[in-house]
């Protein structure tokens, strides 16, 4: 197994994967558009290969308080291989390596075994309530 950041020749292989982890996101998460828009701010974006396969992959953010882990995703197949794990690791060091003291995620509440897998890692739950409001996608985005 093979964990890297992300490179241009990479785009159509990661938007695949993260069409295939996460079938059902709405529009506005788009792997195309939001490969682009990150790429436009840092290139936080780490891929896990095995057998040169891209299997998983993750964004992450830092805005220089914190950190945030996105689109975090295994194939089905190898999930439950240690793939996940050190990938979300991998990334957390790559965080702790630019400064980042906190990470955070979000996940849908429904996603028990992803949840299991996050505590796990060290990850907990803390009383937060999560907002957010689009303020500049086209209609048919939304």
């Amino acid at each position: 197994m093979r964990i890297r950041k992300y490179q241009s020749q990479d785009k159509g292989q990661l938007t695949a994967l993260w069409g295939t982890i996460f079938p059902d996101d709405p529009p506005h998460n788009a792997p195309s558009r939001v490969i682009d828009a990150k790429l436009a701010v840092d290139d936080l974006i780490f891929l896990t290969e095995i057998d040169e396969q891209l299997v998983g992959a993750c964004m992450a953010g830092y805005d220089g308080h914190r950190g945030w882990l996105y689109a975090v995703g295994i194939l089905p197949e190898y999930r439950r291989s240690g793939a996940g794990r050190q990938l979300v690791e991998f990334t957390m060091k790559a965080l702790a390596d630019i400064g980042c003291i906190k990470v955070n995620l979000q996940i849908r509440a429904t996603n028990t075994e992803v949840a299991e897998f996050y505590r796990s890692l060290g990850f907990e739950v803390e009383d937060r309530l999560s907002m957010g409001r689009f303020i500049s996608f086209p209609d048919e985005v939304l």
